[in-house]
């Protein structure tokens, strides 16, 4: 072979390439090539996977780019110096030299020079030229642009200057064929000055797909890319269909007048070689104090840290912390363990709140000593070779979680500690989907959006699910697609675009930290907010040998902190105080707290407040954190199915059996389950005597179903192996038959067993929030609504939990409100005191946190605010200024009420007080005025006065409140219909939100239900045959959905579709990917349609005869179809009258009769 592709796109030339890295090396393979190139637009993203791809198949990878070069300086933000905003070059690195300079070059387009594309110019080129080799590039670089435009000796210039900036023989004019009428008078020209100036010609194929036949998947992934269909005119298109990876023979086809030009990629080729070290740690090093090193300091943290976790050490504890820090220093993670200690305790000094663990750290004494965990590893069985395998060699992995609005402050301080050059965030890529796909293609090809979606939803609700095995799963969707043409041809399409990266994005929680500035080890990128990013992965970081750290932020966390303040600001406790809470101390077996969560009602308990999560703590009945732990652990796919064999052992022992006595000691706190990855371990261990290290290799095998060396550990496991110094199952007794068996129960559960250590850490958390929601249920709901402030429809749901728990919500209060959801002291119309939660300040829409801040900060300088007047006046000065706006807000809250006024007296008059204020601000420096020349007690008639003009209406005042706020605090327009909604609707609006855990709604596609609400909105659209429908938005007490009312139905209901209308909806739900599920209306009834009972209560029958020819007067000519009930109070006799007396229940009637026969005795349900 004599010819090498060294003008490639692969996928990641996001949208514009669809030739898929590992289909790519395949074809070069089936080609009979021996080396390939990867150029894609202006990054790196890809060079990785390629290289390991092609080595894995014994092809050379050179490694390129295809550069964006400004037309002047990088740093020019507009096209001065030419019309062209950036020219294409393609850079290839000839050796690791190369391969440097190229990623950073490659940086610098993005950190530096990017306007509209990431782009470099000659200086850069010039700094780092050792190394490349440089080709002109296609009719989009500076020398064909040149050339197309008639200015040749223009051309000859670049073409020089790249000579002298790379070297002679490392700069290549690059000739292409793709049935361009341009190309021809381009590659005339470069034939010419390919002689005239000794620059060698090389003939490329710009391949932006694999085959000829994917041309057109291709063009389908430009019109997603630019958001046009198929059929538009005005579109970016790839003409002719050649830009495909061709073989050697087609290429000599095409340039039969140039074969030199062919010859030339082969040499470029064999000159290119560049060797990328994996698995060799990069670590950052440490600071330590003078007198110590790494080894040392770490070994006193870890000794102070023993005696004050472990101070009954015997001196086992102190051996096993020596073997584990053995290990850490023979696989070099000293400064590792220095380095995640050292920000954690940044952390604790500076009260930002930090997780008990995550994942597998918590299995390592060192961890705990070190207060990096917080959860004891030898209490809980929690073992340090799931977590460092002295038998396997990898990078430790300690994520840690941190309150969420703190997250970054931790990032900041270690890009302080070690300096913004080496500290980046990593990137990550969204892919195009299994559904995603199907909608994204179909919207292309013009087929309808109903179509799509009929087809997107019968792919399954699997976690990387491919299209392939959807057809596999669903016989319907199979069946469609072999017997419908259009579906036939969209899925084909589609199986060729899955998987393609579409778009960028910043890892949620993954930092790296560089030993050297980050451009030195990895190629970087910018994310859409302007952060500088890895342009590698996650994986490919850690392949790489850099220190890749999870810095995760956990919003329960902050509940947990907030929480824990509050109860100690309720207990007026400080630290010291017998009464001050630690909740790192408090009894996670508490039996109390257990009960509780074993009672079912888990709202706002971590990882325990889902619908399914909550039934089962109801059959679970936890006693102990163990419990809490399996639960965690077993409540997941797969592992559900051992659920009844748990549950059944917890409650009856006679129900556990061992298959030998040796598995009793590692399967009790489980009642005889293999729950846990490190009862795997342990089984291997203890009964086929193997290392732990070990014996984690082959729960890794079982659980990446490693066929081959699941039989071969098999054999051991059962018989042994002398030559490899494990004894087997037999050597100590147990039957081949029970070995075997053992065996195979460990296979079958090893890719579904959980990680010990990581429900450990997070049973704590849950457990924590359940110890404060028991004992300071107040404070504890107060720090969840407030964690959910930005969300409506969750702060819904938890009013909804307190009115359930008996707490009282109070609206906003200018004196008592905070920027969150506070705790207030409480006196009902009883005078019954207690505490209920006070509505945060800064839920107040248009209001803003400055301005909240500068409330309470002036009521703490000054004291309460003791009028309307007071609070304009102190808050009128140029750091404070308040608008009339907030103003109105703060009123219309409610958060005035507490001065004695109306709602409406103050909206009368505090846009008067307001600009009386104003206009005093302007007056003349030291001019005196009336008010200030009045004596103290006749100040208060200089003061505008409230007007007598009474209160809003409720439902207005509900409305003002739903408006600023965004829900309703002080009441809710459908509280008389509670009980209505209760015996007709199926469901509540909560429902059809996405669970945070599962990411889909409690409802199903297609399930029938019914909802009942108040419409809040109502938007009519017009169908393409002018028929009317509507979309709804449709609310109750807890939340709202949206409705969509197609034309059938809108005729039918059309009358009853009112804003503000109570109204039932029977429907089927439609789910879709990433959104909440919308309600289609089958059938609408208006509240006043459903027959209710108006019931009056009587002491005794005597009383209600006596007043029986009362009541017939009372509803005497009010007729209509609800009924009236009679109860009475002594005997709790019921008896509903016949229809004759049946009346329309409206509120008229209602006010009525409870003025004859007492309002408290009146009531409809």
């Amino acid at each position: 072979m004599s010819f090498t592709h060294l003008h490639v796109h692969t996928e990641y030339s996001l949208l514009d390439g669809s030739n898929k890295i590992k289909e790519y090396v395949a074809r070069l393979k089936e080609l009979g090539m021996t080396a390939g190139a990867i150029t894609d637009h202006g990054v790196m993203y890809g060079v990785i996977d390629f290289y390991k791809e092609a080595k894995a198949a014994g092809i050379n990878p050179i490694l390129g780019c295809e550069v964006y070069v400004a037309p002047g300086s990088r740093f020019d933000k507009e096209a001065s110096v030419s019309d062209d905003r950036y020219y294409h070059l393609i850079l290839l690195a000839e050796n690791n030299t190369g391969y440097t300079n190229l990623s950073h070059i490659v940086s610098r387009g993005f950190t530096e020079g990017y306007y509209y594309k990431p782009r470099v110019d000659t200086e850069i080129l010039q700094q780092y030229h050792e190394g490349l080799i440089c080709c002109s590039a296609c009719l989009a670089g500076e020398i064909p642009r040149a050339i197309v435009k008639g200015q040749y000796d223009e051309a000859v210039a670049v073409a020089r200057r790249y000579d002298e900036i790379f070297g002679h023989g490392n700069f290549f004019l690059e000739l292409q064929d793709h049935g361009i009428p341009a190309q021809s008078d381009v590659n005339s020209a470069l034939l010419r000055m390919s002689g005239e100036l000794d620059i060698p010609l090389i003939a490329t194929n710009d391949c932006h797909y694999t085959r000829a036949d994917d041309a057109e998947a291709h063009d389908l992934l430009l019109c997603i890319q630019t958001q046009k269909k198929v059929t538009d005119t005005d579109r970016l298109r790839y003409e002719g269909g050649q830009y495909y990876v061709k073989s050697e023979a087609e290429m000599r086809a095409l340039f039969p007048y140039a074969q030199q030009a062919i010859d030339n990629t082969q040499k470029i080729a064999d000159r290119c070689h560049v060797e990328i070290e994996f698995g060799v740690t990069k670590l950052p090093h440490f600071e330590v104090p003078q007198g110590y090193d790494s080894w040392t300091y770490l070994n006193k943290l870890c000794s102070d840290g023993l005696a004050e976790r472990y101070p009954q050490d015997d001196g086992s504890l102190r051996k096993k912390l020596d073997y584990e820090l053995s290990i850490i220093q023979k696989m070099g993670y000293v400064d590792y363990f220095l380095i995640v200690w050292d920000y954690i305790n940044y952390c604790r000094e500076n009260g930002i709140a930090v997780g008990p663990g995550r994942g597998s750290a918590a299995g390592s004494i060192v961890s705990y000593c070190m207060h990096i965990t917080n959860i004891d590893p030898i209490k809980y069985d929690l073992l340090f070779e799931r977590f460092l395998n002295p038998e396997r060699v990898s990078m430790p992995d300690i994520d840690v979680d941190f309150e969420y609005e703190h997250r970054q402050d931790v990032i900041d301080y270690v890009t302080r500690k070690y300096g913004s050059d080496k500290v980046v965030q990593i990137i990550t890529f969204g892919t195009l989907a299994a559904k995603g796909v199907i909608r994204d293609v179909a919207r292309v090809m013009d087929l309808p959006y109903s179509y799509a979606d009929q087809i997107a939803k019968m792919v399954p609700n699997e976690l990387n699910i491919t299209l392939d095995r959807a057809l596999e799963m669903n016989p319907d969707m199979r069946k469609l697609y072999e017997s419908d043409e259009t579906v036939h041809k969209l899925l084909d399409m589609c199986r060729r675009l899955e998987g393609l990266p579409r778009h960028t994005s910043m890892h949620a929680a993954g930092v790296v930290i560089c030993q050297a500035p980050a451009e030195d080890l990895v190629p970087l990128s910018r994310s859409a907010d302007g952060n500088i990013t890895t342009q590698f992965t996650m994986t490919t970081i850690e392949e790489l040998g850099l220190l890749k750290m999870d810095f995760l932020g956990l919003r329960t966390l902050t509940v947990i902190k907030d929480a824990v303040n509050n109860a100690n600001r309720s207990n007026g406790a400080a630290p010291g105080d017998a009464n001050f809470i630690d909740i790192d101390r408090i009894n996670y077996d508490d039996p109390a707290v257990l009960a509780a969560i074993g009672s079912g009602r888990c709202d706002g308990i971590f990882q325990l407040e889902s619908g399914g999560m909550q039934s089962f703590m109801k059959e679970l009945k936890p006693h102990s954190l163990e419990d809490i732990i399996a639960g965690i652990s077993l409540y997941r796919p797969g592992p559900m199915d051992f659920i009844p064999k748990y549950i059944a052992g917890k409650q009856d022992a006679k129900n556990i059996t061992y298959s030998t006595p040796l598995l009793e000691p590692i399967l009790a706190p489980t009642y005889g389950c293999i729950v846990y990855q490190e009862q795997v371990m342990q089984i291997v261990q203890q009964l086929g005597g193997y290392t732990l290290g070990r014996a984690d290799l082959v729960r890794r095998a079982m659980s990446k179903k490693k066929q081959h060396v699941m039989e071969v550990e098999r054999e051991n496991f059962v018989h042994g192996n002398k030559e490899e110094g494990v004894p087997g199952c037999i050597s100590k007794g147990i039957p081949e038959a029970v070995a075997n068996q053992i065996y195979d129960s460990m296979m079958d559960f090893a890719k579904y067993a959980f990680n010990k250590s990581h429900a450990a850490c997070y049973a704590v958390v849950a457990i924590q929030t359940a110890w404060l929601k028991y004992y300071y249920p107040v404070e504890f709901m107060a720090a969840l609504m407030t964690s959910v402030i930005d969300n409506p429809p969750k702060v819904s749901g938890y009013i909804a939990s307190c009115r359930s728990m008996g707490i009282h919500l109070l609206p906003p209060d200018i004196n008592e409100g905070r920027s969150g959801f506070s705790v207030s002291d409480y006196t009902d119309e009883n005078g019954k005191t207690g505490k209920a939660i006070r509505y945060a300040l800064t839920a107040i829409k248009s209001v803003g946190r400055p301005v909240i801040d500068a409330v309470v900060a002036e009521r703490e300088r000054g004291g309460a605010f003791h009028d309307l007047n007071d609070f304009l006046t102190r808050m009128q000065s140029e750091e404070k200024d308040i608008n009339k706006r907030a103003v109105e807000n703060f009123i219309k809250a409610g958060a005035f009420d507490s001065f004695g006024g109306t709602r409406k007296q103050f909206m009368c008059v505090y846009a008067q007080i307001m600009d009386q204020l104003h206009s005093n601000k302007n007056a003349m420096a030291g001019q005196m005025t009336l008010f200030d020349l009045a004596p103290e007690e006749n100040k208060d008639q200089f003061n505008i006065q409230l007007p007598d003009v009474g209160e809003y209406p409720k439902d207005m005042l509900l409305e003002f409140e739903k408006e600023v706020l965004g829900i309703y605090v002080s009441g809710h327009p459908l509280e008389e219909n509670i009980a209505l909604m209760k015996r007709h609707a199926s469901n509540s609006t909560t429902d059809f939100y996405l669970d945070e855990e599962t990411g889909l709604p409690k409802v199903t596609d297609k399930q029938q239900v019914i909802l009942g609400g108040l419409i809040t909105e109502k938007k009519i659209k017009y169908t393409k045959t002018d028929k009317v429908m509507a979309f709804l938005q449709l609310e109750d007490l807890v939340g709202s959905v949206e409705v969509i009312v197609f034309p059938k139905t809108y005729e039918e209901s059309s009358a009853k579709l009112n804003e503000d209308g109570k109204v039932f909806i029977r429907g089927h739900v439609s789910v879709e990917e990433d959104k909440d599920a919308k309600l289609i209306a089958d059938q609408i009834t208006t509240f006043d349609e459903i027959p209710k009972t108006l019931w009056l209560q009587f002491e005794e029958l005597p009383a209600y005869e006596a007043k029986a020819q009362e009541l017939q007067n009372a509803i005497a000519g009010n007729e209509g179809h609800d009924t009236i009930g009679i109860f009475i109070r002594s005997t709790k006799q019921m008896k509903k009258l016949p229809p004759g007396y049946n009346i329309n229940a409206d509120e008229t009637l209602l006010e009525k009769l409870g003025e004859i026969f007492g309002k408290e005795n009146v009531k409809l349900t």
